[in-house]
């Protein structure tokens, strides 16, 4: 006997089942938070003739796990190391700090894959990080003390310094020139060089890479599904980038 709903009486069926509760990707049904990543924003209602259109929400452009303060030095930060030049825009444009809030607020943030247990000793530098801090503890121990750093160098907190002295605040930290007894402060910073560098050039799904410029200052084609029309060509072919949402279909 078929189940039905409740609400409808209606039956259910294992097609709805599935559209109901995520998204088939290559046989793999995601829902939740990845399945509402990948769904496709709803055709927005016609407006009156005259009337102001409503702004379309950006979700990559909300915070998930840092506060306001803590945005806004590793915001500052982020630019610092990835700056906007006459290349292109940098990491504040890009929104590398959202992606990088977003992945702390996720998995890669409670280290969810690794093993975390003791007994703790000093790693080999081939094995990478050794210790019982999660990654988004490390960012909070980390954002605080550049907080400190700079207030008690420059009387100033960090996203208030001028470039240069961000610049100094910096430098400080990857040369171990700060000392800090919870975490390394050369550590936290090669941490936040490569999430920046992540969000810079990661698949805008996830936060960074904002209307995949990032992507664009590479000439690099992002997701394609296909290069069989260009494969057999001898020169550079510039593509225009796709995303993971570009697939999606209505």
């Amino acid at each position: 006997m078929a189940q039905t709903n409740n609400e409808n009486d209606q039956p259910v069926s294992r097609r709805n089942f599935l559209k109901n509760s995520g998204l088939v990707i290559g046989g793999l049904v995601v829902g939740g938070v990845a399945g509402s990543l990948l769904a496709k924003p709803k055709t927005p209602a016609p407006t009156q003739p005259g009337a102001t259109p409503a702004p379309t929400a950006d979700f990559n452009q909300a915070l998930m796990y840092f506060t306001p303060e803590q945005f806004k030095v590793v915001d500052a930060a982020c630019e610092r190391i990835f700056p906007e030049d006459e290349n292109g825009p940098g990491a504040k444009a890009l929104g590398a700090a959202y992606f990088i809030d977003h992945q702390l607020a996720g998995d890669w943030g409670f280290n969810s894959r690794d093993y975390m247990q003791g007994p703790f000793y000093q790693g080999e530098a081939t094995q990478g990080y050794q210790g019982r801090l999660k990654r988004r503890e490390i960012f909070d121990i980390g954002i605080q003390e550049m907080n400190n750093y700079s207030n008690s160098t420059q009387k100033k907190k960090f996203y208030e310094l001028a470039p240069e002295q961000q610049d100094e605040v910096l430098k400080a930290f990857e040369t171990d020139e700060v000392k800090l007894t919870t975490i390394s402060a050369s550590a936290f910073f090669k941490m936040l060089r490569a999430s920046t560098l992540e969000g810079v050039y990661s698949d805008p799904l996830y936060g960074g890479n904002k209307n995949m410029d990032g992507w664009k200052l590479k000439n690099y084609p992002g997701n394609q599904m296909t290069y069989s029309q260009v494969i057999e060509q001898d020169k550079f072919v510039k593509m225009a980038p796709l995303s993971l949402r570009d697939h999606q279909h209505g």
